[in-house]
């Protein structure tokens, strides 16, 4: 058990005004968090802290993140599209994602209840890492991301994930504005300002 992911689990993730507060996402689903993070180990995922998040890997490689929100928590594959999804689980965190899905949960009944599922899914994501394979990425139609835009996406997968499930609408307005200034250090800034927000799912005028 990694002490980090003790400290989220107590703290947050500190990427919004509300982590360290009784008012953070975590301290909505506690006992969900710590029963999933349970099933996880009991997978043999190692732990680790990415993104200011639990991030559960095989042999270093990423095959999950648990999280928490305000209406549920969640355990989201990175993989999720090439899983077989028998159980009809899986769910996608926005209408363009292609390759994460979710599996959500609101009390400790349906975790316990679906264990034997979810260790399931787990195994067969560790299988798709093993084996090398990939999501075919399809191309947003009418949506073409300026360089820095797209190269901090690709370097952030919670980053990338959030942006894929805002909607059509407040991809764009983001895309426009990071786009228009000349000058590569003024449309970093402008990610780099306004990334908080597409972290936490709100869009250019929220």
């Amino acid at each position: 058990m990694n002490p980090e992911i003790d400290h989220y689990l107590s703290e947050g993730c500190g990427r919004c005004p509300l982590g360290g507060t009784p008012d953070c996402k975590v301290h909505l689903w506690p006992k969900e968090l710590v029963l999933l993070r349970k099933i996880l180990l009991d997978c043999g995922l190692t732990e680790e802290l990415k993104w200011s998040m639990p991030c559960y890997t095989y042999k270093k490689k990423n095959i999950l993140m648990l999280s928490a929100f305000k209406s549920y928590c969640a355990l989201s594959f990175f993989k999720g599209a090439l899983l077989q999804d028998t159980a009809g689980l899986l769910e996608k965190p926005g209408e363009n994602t292609q390759s994460a899905r979710l599996i959500k949960f609101t009390n400790t009944d349906s975790i316990r209840e679906l264990e034997s599922e979810l260790k399931a899914y787990i195994f067969e994501a560790i299988e798709i890492e093993k084996a090398g394979l990939k999501v075919e990425a399809k191309e947003k139609e009418g949506l073409v991301l300026v360089d820095e835009f797209a190269e901090a996406l690709a370097q952030d997968a919670a980053f990338k994930a959030a942006f894929e499930a805002l909607t059509p609408g407040r991809q764009r307005g983001y895309n426009l504005y990071f786009s228009a200034p000349k000058q590569a250090k003024t449309r970093i800034a402008r990610i780099e300002k306004y990334k908080s927000k597409i972290l936490t799912g709100l869009g250019f005028h929220d």
